[in-house]
């Protein structure tokens, strides 16, 4: 079955960026409006092979929501992304910067892009998606409209990109987590990360016993999140990713802090990406 795998956006957006670096240029894309909708179609077999979620981004930090719709979700971790997000001026073929009059996009893009956008006076129009922004002027052929998008979305909707790389910070990634059905989700070669969810009986010291737990077994703690446990007063659970070297070691390490958890979850055990 060819992979079709749901991402939050549009075609032309980063998630599908994401998408064909881990499954290929041929992978189909299901575009949704939303993070729920993505893990949705994801879980539905009848819909996907499975789906792209962002869960962190090197300057805005983590995606909380997400985390918590992958915990309802039941969906297993197979894979990871970690992407540098390029932001680009796009313009329909033949205008130039003196042509432009208005400039659309995300306002997240726009943010991003503010130092290189301050040299000009052009409007800044806030849209909901950059890739959509990228498709809208295309589509009506404007010669005074530029758009901030990826360089995905300059091929696929036939665009110049006049200004590359207009992002103020160049060190900016987005990390993506790539997620399957359990029925789906097949043991990853070589994996050297997982991702769990635990949490304690809240006694003193018990979160203190858990990590020293995982660092006796040589493992890096690369990642860890709290979260309110709902209908609790100020208990927390916790997100963990953990870097190992392997199989064995991550057993063991699970083995150990699973006696000084009230309940454990492994959400994937995959390979770390590397940063693109």
């Amino acid at each position: 079955m060819m992979n079709r795998v749901s991402i939050q956006g549009f075609e032309g957006s980063f998630h599908q960026v994401a998408a064909q670096q881990f499954f290929g240029k041929d992978v189909e894309v299901i575009p949704c409006a939303t993070f729920r909708e993505v893990v949705k179609i994801a879980g539905n077999k009848k819909e996907s092979t499975g789906g792209v979620m962002a869960i962190e981004n090197s300057i805005a930090g983590s995606i909380l929501p997400n985390y918590n719709l992958l915990q309802k979700s039941g969906l297993k971790v197979v894979g990871e992304i970690y992407l540098t997000i390029k932001q680009n001026l796009l313009v329909n073929r033949g205008v130039q910067l003196e042509d432009i009059r208005e400039v659309h996009s995300h306002p997240m893009a726009i943010q991003q892009c503010l130092d290189y956008l301050d040299k000009y006076h052009w409007k800044l129009v806030e849209t909901e998606d950059t890739a959509l922004s990228a498709k809208h002027i295309a589509k009506t052929r404007s010669k005074h409209i530029a758009a901030i998008a990826s360089k995905l979305a300059a091929d696929l909707f036939d665009l110049d990109m006049i200004a590359p790389n207009i992002h103020t910070m160049k060190k900016n990634y987005t990390r993506f987590l790539v997620v399957q059905r359990e029925d789906m989700a097949l043991p990853v070669i070589e994996s050297d990360k997982a991702s769990i969810h635990f949490h304690t009986d809240h006694s003193q010291g018990s979160l203190a016993r858990v990590l020293t737990a995982i660092a006796g077994q040589g493992i890096n703690l690369s990642k860890l999140q709290s979260f309110p446990i709902p209908g609790t007063e100020w208990r927390y659970a916790f997100h963990a990713d953990l870097e190992f070297e392997s199989a064995g070691q991550l057993e063991q390490a699970l083995d150990e802090i699973r006696p000084l958890t009230a309940a454990l979850d492994v959400y994937g055990v995959y390979k770390k990406g590397k940063t693109i």
